[in-house]
């Protein structure tokens, strides 16, 4: 079953923080990757961060723009990934999606590569 199911979004003032949550299927969890993305109006969807699932060590990766802001994290007994979002810009605003099952050896950041996605939840950084 495939299954990814985003929550936590909402409206923050900048340099607030919100943590997002993806609950995965089982299945969908041992995909490998599950990454998040960001889409904001006018925009091309823009890979924030993705984690190893299955592995010991759960390497991460972050794009540039949020580096040193954002956290990714796992707990495989809920199957569920997380992103910790600090200091908030108002150019973080976008939607935010969770995807998985990534063509092997495409970019982690290539969103034409991945199969699976969830239904999105809006983030929104008011200056």
């Amino acid at each position: 079953q495939v299954q990814l199911v985003e929550s936590g979004g909402g409206s923050v003032q900048a340099g607030g923080s919100l943590r997002l949550s993806c609950a995965a299927s089982v299945y969908t969890y041992s995909r490998n990757y599950i990454t998040w993305f960001r889409q904001a109006p006018g925009k091309e969807r823009e890979g924030v961060a993705t984690i190893i699932t299955v592995t010991t060590g759960g390497s991460t990766y972050y794009a540039d723009s949020v580096k040193g802001r954002f956290s990714i994290s796992r707990d495989n007994a809920k199957n569920t990934v997380y992103l910790q979002m600090n200091s908030l810009k108002p150019e973080d605003t976008a939607m935010y999606y969770c995807a998985a099952d990534k063509k092997f050896g495409a970019r982690w950041d290539n969103a034409a590569t991945y199969n699976y996605w969830g239904q999105g939840t809006q983030v929104t950084v008011s200056s």
